[in-house]
């Protein structure tokens, strides 16, 4: 029997891309075929980058990805439900992140509605690593926005970035 391509979707506004989203991209890609990061447009939630710089700055982490186990990912932006997103990606899953209970609560509700819409595709949840565990972008923004230090959340190349919204120079690059 012919083995299959694995496809998942991993759903997310990524506004920024942190270091949890990146350990969650590399763990998934590696018992995945193909990851489709899906960047969503989610107005709602007032993202401090625009959809175009957001997918922007997810593959531009990606491109920093060095392990031979990890299988082809992509980066695209969508503004449709979840499922119509997986169902046009031909995915078998959606793969979600769980930092906390909190978070379980919020999934088990998605999951459940996500499964009525289409029960073909699985919802696949992994742990946060235990470093990555309390960050949350929505956290990040806030630390950046009030000259905390944010390097020890996201990539050098994600602080500057942020740094740069909130009008301030990369504390790190000049040090540099």
């Amino acid at each position: 029997m012919a083995k299959t391509e694995r496809v998942g979707v991993y759903p997310g506004t990524f506004d920024p891309t942190t270091n949890g989203h990146m350990d969650i991209i590399k763990r998934g890609a590696r018992v995945l075929d193909r990851l489709v990061i899906g960047v969503a447009v989610n107005a709602g939630k007032g993202p401090l980058f625009s959809l175009d710089e957001r997918v922007e700055m997810v593959r531009d982490e990606v491109a920093t990805l060095d392990d031979p186990k990890i299988g082809e990912i992509e980066v695209k932006p969508f503004d449709s439900l979840l499922m119509q997103f997986a169902e046009a990606q031909n995915a078998d899953c959606i793969l979600r992140g769980l930092r906390a209970v909190s978070d379980f609560d919020y999934e088990f509700q998605m999951a459940g509605m996500n499964a009525r819409l289409n029960a073909d595709i699985e919802i696949l949840f992994l742990m946060a690593s235990e470093r990555h565990q309390f960050i949350a972008s929505r956290l990040v923004k806030e630390i950046a926005a009030l000259g905390g230090d944010i390097t020890s959340f996201v990539s050098p190349a994600v602080a500057r970035r942020v740094n740069e919204q909130f009008g301030r120079l990369d504390l790190q690059a000049v040090n540099e």
